[in-house]
């Protein structure tokens, strides 16, 4: 029985995954179906956009929003569980500095992610003013 948590999420990440995988598989289907119907009805193709519909999605890189949000987010769960950690050891004081210090583990993730969010913004912008920095 107690070994339904871990399998459970486990699970749970197979799922995930499998789901990016179809979603990935079905919009990329999705895109190619207008050349697949002008194939099959044998009209001229321009290889210009049969090349634009083969090429990969360029990617757009990391939102630095994304993880100034998250890094707040998980900063503030840090910053909760020291709390907790505070309150738990009311009842036992044993419970105090391990909790803590899964609370300060969380607080330094949120941190790292806040600077990183401030990273790729700094980096967008030196690539958007050229290698010259204007």
């Amino acid at each position: 029985m107690q070994h339904l948590v871990p399998i459970s999420f486990l699970v749970f990440l197979t799922a995930a995954a499998v789901t990016g995988i179809i979603a990935d598989y079905k919009k990329r289907k999705a895109a190619l179906e207008p050349l697949r119907a002008a194939i099959e009805h044998g009209q001229q193709l321009d290889p210009a956009l049969v090349e634009r519909l083969m090429a990969p999605e360029p990617s757009s890189g990391v939102a630095p929003m994304g993880l100034m949000v998250g890094g707040i987010v998980v900063s503030a769960a840090g910053v909760g569980v020291i709390i907790l950690s505070i309150l738990l050891a009311q009842e036992d004081k044993s419970a105090l500095y391990p909790v803590m210090g899964g609370g300060i583990v969380v607080l330094c993730v949120g941190v790292g992610l806040i600077l990183a969010s401030r990273a790729v913004e700094r980096y967008k912008q030196r690539q958007a003013h050229g290698p010259n920095g204007r």
